[in-house]
C-alpha cells in the first residue's frame, strides 16, 4: 500500500490545490493512505477534515518582520515544529512528501529529505515563496504554474504543470441563463462580477461604495458584488438606508460560482495564484487588485505577468477606490477589448493539472 504526505496550507490558495492532489492519487490508488499535515490554528484544520482526509497540526508560525522580539517564539515553536515532523515521518513511512507551500510544509519536507523520502513541491505563484525556495534544493521535482521559475529553482527539477483548480466550474448558455434567475439579474444588461474572497477585500467594498453615483447612472450595466462574510453587516446597513443602487446585487458569500463566472462579462477580483488559474481555464475578462498584504508581494507579481502578456488590466491597491469602476466600466462596455483579453489569458491557460503532477508523483515514487 502506498502512502502520501501532502503538506502546507495557510490560505484557500494553498489548500485547494492540496485536496485537488489528493483527490486524484486516491483516484489512481484507491487503497493508498494519504496524510496532511498543516499548521495548527491555520484554516486547513478545518477544510481538510471536512475534505475527507486526516490532518496533523505542527505548531509552527510564520515569521513576523515588524515585531522582531516576537520571533523568539516563532523559532521556539519551529524547533517544536521539526521535532514533531520527525516523529510524523518517522511513524507513517510515507513514500513520498508533497509540499504546496505555507509554513507546515518546510519542517515536514526537511524531516522526509533527512531520511531519504522523495519531496515534491508545488509553486503557484509567479514569485516563489520562502518556504518553497529553501527547499527546493532538495526536492525531487519542482512543479509550477508559471514560465521562467528557473530564476527561483534549478532548471532540472522544474516541471509546468499548472495550477488544480475546481472541477465543478463550467461556463454554460445553460448556467448563464441559471445564473440570471439565480441572483435575479438582467439577462439584457452587462454583468461585472466582483469578488474578494470568502472573507471580502476592504479595499474592492470602498471602491464600488464610493462608485455608487456612477454605476447609479449606468442603465446598460449591473453589478454582482460578493462583500464576504467579514463586512457583510457594515455593507447591509447600506442596504436599509436604501444607499446601494437598485443595479448592484449585494451578497456575503457565492456558492455558486459556476452561476456566476457564467452570467460575468467582467471580473474584477484580487490576484491570487488559484483564482488566476481559474480565469485562465474560463478565458475571463478580469481586471486584477492586488492585496498588499501578502507576502513579498505576490499577487501584484502574479498579475504582472498577466499584464504582460495583455490577459489582464491591472489596478493598485491604493488607485482603486478612485479608478477601479472608471476603468471598469468603460471596459465592460469595451466589446473588442473583452474579446482580446479573454483570448490572451485562455492562452496562459495549464488544463488537467492535479492529474499531470500526480504524474510526476507516479514518477518518482516507482
Amino acid at each position: 500500500m502506498k502512502k502520501f504526505i501532502i503538506s502546507g496550507g495557510g490560505t484557500g490558495g494553498h489548500i485547494f490545490p492540496a485536496i485537488s492532489i489528493a483527490n486524484e492519487v486516491r483516484r489512481r490508488w484507491p487503497e493508498s493512505e494519504i496524510l496532511f499535515v498543516g499548521a495548527e490554528d491555520r484554516m486547513e484544520m478545518e477544510r481538510v477534515p471536512a475534505a475527507g482526509y486526516n490532518i496533523i497540526g505542527l505548531p509552527v508560525a510564520g515569521f513576523d518582520r515588524k515585531h522582531l522580539l516576537k520571533n523568539i517564539s516563532v523559532a521556539a515553536k519551529l524547533l517544536k515544529s521539526m521535532k514533531k515532523a520527525r516523529k510524523i515521518i518517522n511513524d507513517f513511512k510515507p513514500d513520498i512528501a508533497v509540499g504546496v507551500g505555507g509554513y507546515a510544509s518546510g519542517p515536514i519536507l526537511k524531516a522526509a529529505s533527512a531520511k531519504g523520502v522523495p519531496t515534491l513541491i508545488q509553486e503557484q505563484n509567479s514569485y516563489a515563496g520562502v518556504t518553497n525556495k529553501m527547499l527546493a534544493h532538495k526536492a525531487s521535482t519542482i512543479c509550477v504554474a508559471y514560465e521562467g521559475m528557473e530564476k527561483f529553482f534549478p532548471k532540472e527539477k522544474i516541471v509546468l504543470t499548472g495550477n488544480p483548480c475546481r472541477q465543478d466550474l463550467i461556463i454554460s448558455k445553460e448556467n448563464r441563463i441559471k445564473g440570471y434567475e439565480y441572483f435575479k439579474l438582467d439577462p439584457d444588461r452587462k454583468t461585472i462580477l466582483m469578488v474578494g474572497g470568502s472573507l471580502g477585500a476592504g479595499t474592492l467594498n470602498k471602491s464600488i461604495v464610493s462608485a455608487f453615483d456612477i454605476l447609479s447612472k449606468e442603465d446598460g450595466v449591473q453589478v454582482l458584488w460578493q462583500c464576504g462574510k467579514y463586512y457583510f453587516t457594515e455593507m447591509q446597513k447600506l442596504q436599509d438606508e436604501g444607499k446601494i443602487p437598485l443595479n448592484i446585487k449585494m451578497v456575503d458569500f457565492i456558492s455558486r460560482m459556476d452561476y456566476a463566472y457564467s452570467v460575468a462579462d467582467l471580473v474584477i477580483s484580487r490576484a491570487g495564484a488559484g483564482s488566476i488559474s481559474e480565469f485562465s481555464l474560463l478565458s475571463m475578462a478580469v481586471i486584477l487588485v492586488p492585496s498588499p498584504n501578502v507576502a513579498e508581494d505576490h499577487q501584484t507579481k502574479n498579475a504582472q505577468a498577466l499584464v504582460d502578456k495583455d490577459a489582464a488590466v491591472m489596478i493598485s491597491d491604493h488607485l482603486a477606490p478612485s479608478l477601479l469602476f472608471e476603468v471598469a466600466l468603460s471596459l465592460v462596455n469595451n466589446e473588442i477589448q473583452l474579446v482580446k483579453l479573454r483570448g490572451n489569458i485562455s492562452k496562459l491557460a495549464q488544463h488537467n493539472s492535479a492529474e499531470r503532477i500526480v504524474n510526476e508523483i507516479e514518477k518518482l515514487i516507482k
